[in-house]
């Protein structure tokens, strides 16, 4: 096949820069893998736009090399990139690109907004209360994961099991964004589902995933780039399969995905509970999406050569 010139960008102004980095790089080597000739972005955290050689570049001339490229691949992790930032950049500039469109990603980072998109799908979420800086007061009644709204996917999460360290966790998460999250505890097992969708509008939707963790504990930003430890795929019956992936792909249309999402759920004794969605998932050979398409005979280099290939053609 004719190699794709594709501008790949990582970093970016976010606690997330360098695990955005890593998926950059990860993706990058991917796609020479694949055959494509790539251009390595990077966004440093104080906004700074690096050429491929890791010099400081004018936003123009940054603009000027995406248009130069068939393709752009961002691979921002966090706010300034996830949320749409990138993508309205890539509109903009007449330049297709790799994910979701700025609103899916706007929507996919709040964590409150995706909230109330599951709910008036029939899909279940942990009870929750929002909460401003004008309104942080929450009483205690029994043990809550406290998190921010739009940073991230585990950043700033806390498990408060006593009620000595709510405000702890409360003061750890507003220091992050100015809306906070105040969920219920969830038990269940925590599965996650990838869903790649197709230019004819297929979707296509990887085995499922268990995140295994000790009793007691969450999957949150330290456990995520730490070392754990997943089933894949998740051993689940038909039924369960099946609940989890319709969920998954309910979710991804209703958001206006595009690309590939990673949906996370608790599996509970009465079915799924929406947790949120990562519209740009880990990116590495060794994340949790591209491990997923592994299992299904999708090689990581394959999988990342599908969506730019699709993204040009949309």
């Amino acid at each position: 096949m004719t190699p794709i010139r594709v501008a790949v960008i990582g970093g970016g102004r976010n606690c997330e820069h360098d695990v955005s980095l890593a998926s950059a790089a990860g993706v990058a080597d991917g796609l020479e893998e694949a055959g494509h000739e790539v251009v390595r972005l990077t966004i440093d955290p104080a906004g700074v736009w690096l050429d491929p050689e890791d010099r400081a570049i004018e936003f123009s001339r940054a603009v000027q090399i995406l248009g130069s490229c068939a393709v752009v691949f961002p691979v921002l992790h966090g706010p300034h990139g996830e949320d749409g930032t990138l993508a309205a950049l890539c509109d903009l500039a007449g330049v297709p690109f790799v994910g979701s469109p700025l609103g899916a990603g706007a929507l996919g980072m709040d964590k409150w907004a995706t909230k109330l998109v599951a709910e008036a799908l029939g899909i279940a979420t942990a009870p929750g209360r929002l909460l401003t800086r004008g309104s942080m007061r929450y009483t205690w009644s029994n043990p809550v994961v406290v998190k921010p709204v739009a940073a991230g996917s585990s950043l700033g999460v806390t498990l408060v099991r006593e009620e000595s360290a709510l405000a702890p966790a409360l003061r750890a998460a507003f220091a992050l964004d100015d809306r906070v999250l105040v969920e219920d505890l969830v038990a269940g097992r925590e599965i996650d589902v990838a869903v790649l969708g197709r230019r004819d509008g297929s979707r296509v939707v990887a085995p499922a995933l268990e995140v295994v963790l000790p009793d007691g504990e969450i999957f949150d930003h330290a456990a995520k780039y730490g070392t754990p430890q997943f089933r894949i795929p998740a051993p689940l019956d038909e039924g369960e399969r099946k609940e989890l992936e319709e969920a998954a792909v309910a979710v991804y249309d209703a958001l206006g995905c595009a690309g590939v999402a990673r949906v996370d759920f608790f599996l509970t004794e009465r079915g799924p509970v929406l947790n949120e969605i990562n519209t740009t998932p880990g990116m590495t050979a060794h994340s949790q999406v591209p491990r997923m398409f592994a299992v299904s005979g999708m090689s990581f280099p394959a999988l990342l050569d599908v969506l730019v290939r699709d993204a040009i053609a949309a």
